[in-house]
């Protein structure tokens, strides 16, 4: 029984149809990404399939009982929380009830009555619901995904925020995951741990994203969203690609041979009038089902015309550091690193988030000063630079005052060219260019972005997760403009495939403030690193192990038979358990008691410490057992 169905789906926002009778099928284990341009409708789509929106017409069909989890673009709940409470929220009903149990107990413990009563009655209801077991179930989760419960979430980075939100969607173990674009702020081990989830999820998952390695790595199917209707294409990415590739050149023939037969009808009915005399009344009813069925046919949009006025030449020098370090208090961001970059080269940062790229950017292009060591930079430097965060985008403003402020015109080299017929060249419709940057979808932002960018000349660009929404055509057609591009390319970006079309060299950290220089792009320096990795599990292997003296293995065979003292410790380590297990119990039970909040509540530290004493040294006494018995036994 399949878990999801989409059946004859409408959804249009104003005039533009986003599905158009979409139909979908989603059976258990499926691994779906679902692509398509940026303001197809994917996220709405998305939405739909979640329950949270709903359609003007067709139906939705699910399983009975179907548990669905969502995984939005940007976290859509409370920040102002620790993790903990965040991530037991993904429970529904059971977390209001752990929630506020976790809340209470630093309250209980400083000697509120009403809390300590509160308490109580929670204590309760969570033995009846069986949430315990979800309160240990929430703990696993976080562990899982490397999350400190305490930690308040709006202190958390952007890649720290999205693994929350994932471990919120697992945590009540759905059968169905829809995560809209999650490797975006993810870094590149962050996006190989989340691979290694979604392939051993037991449910189905529908995945939005342009992340063509990450495609590959997890997707079973392949879903197009395209002018309203979705196509299914098995397999991965690389074969969807060829099978796309063979539908357009079918369907732009088909639209060929009828748009010609169209035309010749056309002629036909405007013919003198002895010819209209005599016309056939049937070929003047098909002409008008050929004229309807032309009306209604969505033609594909063109691609985004991309152009990039490099201006003036840099120099040939664009910066040499020598020896530069640079720390934020005891963190120490960049240790001794050297390197000479020129003009031309196309330089791809590689690091965990947090390990200082944008650090080592700006002291690159001047915006810090080194703590020590030296840097020299080159001349004639025009920058431009792409901010993943979109900060450069006032969300009120209009499109064309976004691109060109206070002017209707933009130069690109020695052209002068409309703002209205500049944005069309980026896919946005002249209806669309006075509407306000709040509009736009994620991509269609991050278009916008490029389009100011590449509205001004610059030798220099500094791409900060360029990748980010970009639909998957423009992602190859900024990677064909970057690749012919004679200026200067700085590139921050989690995207394999990407760096490895875009760069030339790789500066990646090493940790604990070192990095190293590369040459190549992302797949290279993986080559490197699992080159290095082998070799020292070789000589690990090789390594001889130090020769036992022939009068200790001697002494081994001899020492098979327990001694007297051994058969002592052996016969009184029963009792000593029985005795730790004894004590456990009891300390288990006072602490599940509310009176002891109440009475005693400033012992409560000292018994939890104590029952972590008494789990260790009952693992030791039953290892201790176990190795004696199987003395014993070997006698």
């Amino acid at each position: 029984m399949p878990l999801l169905t989409l059946d004859n789906a409408c959804l249009a926002f104003g005039d533009v149809a986003l599905l158009d009778r979409a139909e979908l099928v989603l059976e258990p284990g499926e691994r779906v990404a679902l692509i398509g341009r940026n303001g197809a409708g994917k996220s709405s789509l998305m939405r739909t399939l979640a329950g949270i929106a709903r359609l003007d017409d067709g139906t939705v069909w699910r399983q009975p009982g179907l548990r669905v989890a969502y995984v939005a673009q940007e976290p859509d709940f409370d920040l102002a929380r620790d993790v903990f409470a965040a991530v037991a929220e993904g429970l529904g009903e059971a977390a209001r009830l752990i929630g506020e149990y976790h809340a209470l107990t630093p309250r209980v413990a400083a000697g509120d009555e009403a809390a300590l009563a509160r308490m109580g009655q929670l204590q309760h209801e969570l033995e009846a619901s069986g949430g315990w077991s979800l309160h240990h179930k929430v703990e696993q989760v976080i562990d899982r995904f490397q999350l400190d419960p305490a930690v308040r979430v709006e202190n958390l980075s952007g890649g720290g925020i999205k693994r929350v939100a994932l471990a919120r969607a697992v945590v009540g173990e759905p059968d169905l995951l829809l995560l809209d674009e999650p490797t975006n702020h993810l870094d590149v081990t962050a996006i190989g741990w989340l691979e290694e989830m979604i392939r051993d999820f037991r449910g189905g998952v529908v995945v939005i994203t342009h992340d063509r390695a990450f495609m590959d790595a997890v997707s079973t199917r392949i879903v197009e969203l395209d002018r309203g209707r979705l196509a299914s294409f098995p397999g991965t990415f690389s074969a969807y690609q060829q099978r796309k590739a063979d539908m357009l050149a079918m369907e732009a023939k088909s639209n060929a041979e009828f748009d010609k037969f169209l035309a010749q009808e056309e002629v036909w009915i405007r013919k003198g009038v002895e010819a209209r005399r005599t016309r056939n009344e049937g070929r003047v009813l098909r002409l008008e089902s050929l004229r309807r069925t032309r009306a209604e046919r969505r033609d594909r949009l063109g691609s985004v015309n991309l152009q990039l006025d490099r201006g003036e030449s840099s120099g040939q020098l664009v910066a040499e550091l020598t020896g530069v370090s640079k720390a934020f208090g005891e963190k120490v961001v960049i240790r001794d690193f050297s390197t000479r970059i020129l003009r031309g080269d196309r330089i791809g940062l590689l690091g965990p988030n947090g390990a200082g790229k944008t650090t080592l950017l700006k002291l690159i292009l001047g915006e810090h000063e080194a703590d020590s060591g030296s840097v020299r930079r080159g001349t004639r430097q025009q920058i431009a630079y792409f901010d993943q965060f979109r900060t450069a985008l006032d969300p009120e403003a209009p499109l064309t005052e976004v691109i060109s402020p206070g002017s209707d015109y933009v130069e690109i080299g020695n052209a002068r060219k409309h703002v209205i017929g500049y944005l069309e060249d980026f896919l946005f419709s002249a209806q669309r260019a006075r509407s306000p940057v709040k509009s736009l979808s994620g991509g269609e932002r991050n278009r916008l972005l490029l389009a100011r960018l590449f509205a001004r000349p610059a030798n220099i660009l500094v791409l900060d997760e360029p990748t980010n929404d970009l639909d998957i055509e423009t992602l190859e057609l900024l990677e064909e403009l970057l690749q012919s591009y004679d200026g200067t390319v700085f590139l921050v970006s989690h995207d394999r495939t990407f760096l490895d079309n875009v760069v030339t060299q790789t500066i990646a950290a090493e940790g604990n403030g070192a990095w190293r220089e590369y040459a190549g792009g992302y797949s290279d320096w993986l080559r490197v690193q699992k080159a290095v990795e082998e070799k020292a599990a070789e000589q690990t292997v090789k390594a001889p192990a130090p020769a036992k003296p022939a009068a200790a293995e001697r002494q081994a065979a001899r020492a098979v038979k327990l001694s007297f003292n051994e058969k002592r410790e052996l016969a009184a380590l029963p009792d000593k358990i029985a005795k730790l297990e004894a004590e456990q119990t009891g300390l288990q039970q006072l602490l599940a008691s509310p009176d002891i909040y109440r009475t005693r509540g400033g012992d409560i530290p000292a018994m939890n410490t104590r029952l972590a004493e008494i789990d260790e040294e009952l693992m030791q006494l039953l290892e201790r057992w176990e190795s004696l018995e199987s003395k014993n036994s070997g006698a």
